[in-house]
């Protein structure tokens, strides 16, 4: 289940606010400038099918979200608990960082969890199936994947040399919950 945690910077025990209605969670990061989505597959697919087959179940949402920002490249990654560099993949995004673009991340299968430093507070969103996330550009964030990742994402990118991430030097990252699955 999709989940959105808002805490003060300064208070990462105690979260001021949480909302696990989708509609909630969309009202409250759209407002802050972040878009959040929920999209349906035209035609089932599961963890395992070719990249090909999972583009082409998102295939009329893709176009309109490139059409619509401008967007040119699109990928699909899969991790999961078996992948012998699980470890530094995570550890690779859980430190805060900003991109020159936006990061735009659809779940297809699985889950993880996006953290956005947005002025003086953290907003902790847990993506699960069927969501969609845009980070702005220039948005300071984090991201866990968990100890034991298991997800199919599909990333779409303006760059098409993919991610490309400025870290910020800061440690508030290691304050703030993480993942545990």
């Amino acid at each position: 289940m999709s989940r959105l945690r808002i805490y003060a910077e300064s208070t990462p025990d105690r979260p001021l606010a949480e909302h696990t209605d989708h509609a909630a969670i969309a009202r409250e990061l759209n407002g802050r400038g972040v878009r959040f989505e929920r999209w349906d597959a035209a035609e089932p697919v599961v963890p395992g099918d070719p990249p090909e087959k999972v583009l082409a179940a998102y295939k009329a949402d893709i176009e309109r979200l490139m059409a619509e920002k401008g967007y040119k490249a699109v990928d699909v990654i899969s991790l999961n608990p078996d992948h012998p560099q699980k470890a530094e993949l995570r550890q690779k995004f859980l430190n805060e960082h900003r991109h020159s673009e936006d990061e735009v991340r659809f779940f297809v299968a699985g889950e993880g969890l996006f953290s956005l430093h947005l002025e003086d507070k953290v907003y902790e969103v847990l993506c699960t199936r069927g969501d969609l996330i845009g980070v702005p550009d220039n948005t300071r964030h984090w991201f866990d994947m968990g100890p034991n990742p298991n997800f199919v994402a599909i990333r779409i990118f303006t760059n098409p040399a993919g991610w490309v991430a400025d870290f910020t030097g800061s440690d508030i990252a290691q304050r703030f919950p993480r993942l545990a699955n």
